[in-house]
């Protein structure tokens, strides 16, 4: 039975996404970040030192290990990393390390782009169709929603730093995106279709989301099984290899864990749905409400089934934002199915919220840069000063050149999208992914300088060398972090005993965190903290061997 859609689109509607302006919008999103700037604390650093250890020679491919200590799940994120490490010796390590990780997050938009197109193109998705014509054709409607789906995505908040690191999480976001491409191109493609989630599903398993690849193949199979598609159903078989080769890797690498915590809270996770997901979660929202009556059509069943497993890790691991980082591409879809049925009023107040916040955003970053190089005004410098101690402003002509040209970019948008071309399907999610894009290029233009001296262990590990004797190689640090550990090992280039006890190390100095008592037979060399630290309790003593 034909159910009326909410969907009245006109052909004008359908406008294309100039593509030489959507690939700078992706550039301006992609290469940011890469360049200029250490890996930065806690999970970004901790991966890169696998990823250095493996590539280094100092941990087997098989098993990466920082200071001896191995990494959980499977090696392949790190082999991605370590790869591109020893095939690039003339960058510097962790610029080639995020060098494969840039063509990760744009092999992530371009399996969202054409899951959307391939869903957009099913029968019950199509807009209604006009008495005498003048509707939306289905390639041109398909288009302007992929268009829109990809935009939505760049607008997501919570892909903007987790996006720009080398970790696990980036890969798996990558196989949930080509599953969900997988699962939608199905009556399309075949072949493509079938090697696609042949592929996504191992590749998550080995990726440590083993139980996730097992329960979105399971939720695939069913979505297939009551297809109208013959194609999708006969895909039900390559779905079951895929689960079988995902549960074969997951084994072969160790990589199934119990990561499931009781201690949720609500407050928080609400917070963190709120922010992580906008503007696409009530967009997505907003989809379900309007195509209620489609509930059971492929264009809303298949991304709603990839959104319901990675919601239901994040709360079962007390709202993990990395866990629900694998959302983000089936809440894209689904705001791009909105973007049809919003009204004109609703679409102008996003235009000028987006127009106010992202403008202020970008005052706030050029006040912030001219307070570092001139000292006016006078109280931003004298802030980045007190927080982050030991600062000195370092000034770049190129990153002031793109920072220019990003600005530029932005008054010309908000020119146009305030101007004219009100018609087509995207038009409410320009400004969003436009305003992110600049956000992020200013951060990692202007901003650069004082966020890496904050964000990186560099001038900690720097802080502790000038109080190490030159000819030490050996540092034993029991109980540290893995990101510190990394730290000491990269930056500092000691061999690093992050095992065992200091009553049975060789190493003739050792470092131990603020607060821990001092062992007998050693004597406290130094007390030193990050810069950003004002208690000092995230320091490191230094200890020489008596």
């Amino acid at each position: 039975m034909n159910l009326p859609t909410p969907a009245i689109v006109a052909e004008r509607g359908v406008e294309r996404l100039p593509r030489l302006t959507l690939l700078l919008l992706c550039a301006a999103y992609l290469l940011p970040g890469i360049f200029g700037r250490a890996p930065w604390r806690n999970a970004d650093l901790t991966s890169f030192g696998f990823m250095a250890s493996i590539a280094q020679g100092k941990a087997p491919w098989w098993q990466p290990a920082i200071a001896g200590i191995p990494a959980e799940g499977g090696p392949l994120p790190y082999w991605l990393g370590a790869l591109a490490i020893k095939a690039l010796p003339f960058l510097d390590a962790p610029v080639a390390a995020r060098l494969p990780y840039a063509l990760v997050l744009a092999g992530v938009f371009v399996a969202v782009w054409y899951a959307c197109f391939h869903l957009a193109r099913t029968d019950a998705a199509q807009p209604v169709a006009f008495a005498f014509g003048g509707e939306a054709h289905a390639v041109g409607y398909a288009r302007a929603l992929a268009d829109g789906a990809l935009l939505a995505l760049m607008a997501s908040l919570g892909l903007l730093q987790l996006g720009h690191e080398t970790t696990p999480e980036l890969v798996q976001l990558l196989a949930v995106s080509v599953y969900v491409y997988g699962l939608a191109a199905a009556p399309f493609r075949r072949w493509q279709s079938r090697l696609a989630v042949l592929v996504a599903l191992p590749v998550l398993a080995a990726s440590d989301a083993p139980a996730v690849a097992c329960a979105l193949g399971l939720l695939g199979l069913l979505v297939n099984h009551l297809s109208s598609y013959d194609e999708a159903r006969r895909q039900r078989v390559w779905l079951l290899a895929a689960l079988t080769l995902a549960v074969l890797g997951a084994w072969a690498f160790n990589g199934w864990a119990w990561r499931v915590r009781q201690d949720l809270d609500v407050g928080s996770l609400l917070s963190l749905l709120a922010w992580f997901c906008w503007p696409a979660g009530p967009l997505a929202l907003w989809t379900l409400w309007r195509w209620r009556r489609h509930g059971l059509r492929r264009h809303i069943t298949v991304p709603a089934a990839a959104l319901l497993v990675p919601l239901t890790a994040c709360i079962a691991m007390e709202g993990s934002d990395r866990a629900l980082l694998l959302a983000l591409p089936s809440l894209a879809i689904l705001a791009a199915f909105a973007l049809p049925t919003l009204t004109r009023s609703f679409a102008a107040a996003v235009d000028w919220f987006c127009v106010f916040i992202f403008s202020a955003v970008a005052l706030f970053g050029w006040l912030y840069y001219l307070s570092m190089h001139t000292g006016w005004p006078a109280q931003p410098l004298a802030n980045m000063r007190r927080l982050a101690e030991g600062f000195e402003p370092q000034f770049n002509p190129l990153a002031l050149l793109f920072a220019i040209v990003a600005t530029a970019a932005w008054l010309a948008l908000v020119r146009w999208r305030t101007a004219r071309h009100r018609h087509a399907l995207w038009k409410s999610l320009a400004l969003p992914a436009g305003g992110v894009a600049l956000g992020w290029l200013l951060v990692m233009s202007l901003l650069l300088p004082p966020l890496d001296y904050a964000r990186s262990l560099a001038p900690l590990v720097e802080r502790l060398r000038a109080h190490m004797p030159a000819n030490v190689q050996c540092l034993a640090a029991p109980g540290q972090s893995l990101p510190t550990l990394a730290a000491l090992e990269w930056h500092g280039g000691w061999h690093v005993e992050g095992r065992g006890s200091l009553a049975r190390t060789a190493c003739s100095h050792a470092v131990l965190s603020t607060g821990q008592a001092t062992p007998a037979g050693w004597r406290v060399v130094a007390q030193v903290k990050r810069p950003t630290d004002r208690s000092g309790s995230a320091g490191l003593v230094l200890l020489k061997r008596q």
